[in-house]
């Protein structure tokens, strides 16, 4: 049965996905409000996110993307092999 990350703490791919968003955040001189604004989500969602707690849909994932203002492949690439799990 495949592991699910609920109630077990954040996944080595959650970290690395949270790190990729508060980088390119602070890249962007933006705090965990503006980049809530831009995205369409409450601020602490963002914090939950960039400490690899959340676990976010696709769909808010392209939203974060196109508030970061990158490419959804370039924001997400390379996260499986990142995580240390393989496919």
């Amino acid at each position: 049965m495949p592991s699910s990350s609920r109630g077990r703490g954040a996944t080595p791919l959650q970290h690395e996905l949270g790190n990729r968003v508060r980088e390119r955040r602070h890249e962007l001189g933006l705090t965990q409000a503006g980049l809530a604004f831009r995205a369409e989500v409450h601020y602490s969602y963002v914090g939950s996110l960039e400490t690899g707690a959340g676990n976010p849909s696709v769909d808010l994932v392209a939203r974060l993307a196109k508030a970061l203002e990158v490419d959804l492949g370039s924001l997400v690439q390379g996260l499986q092999e990142s995580s240390g799990r393989s496919g």
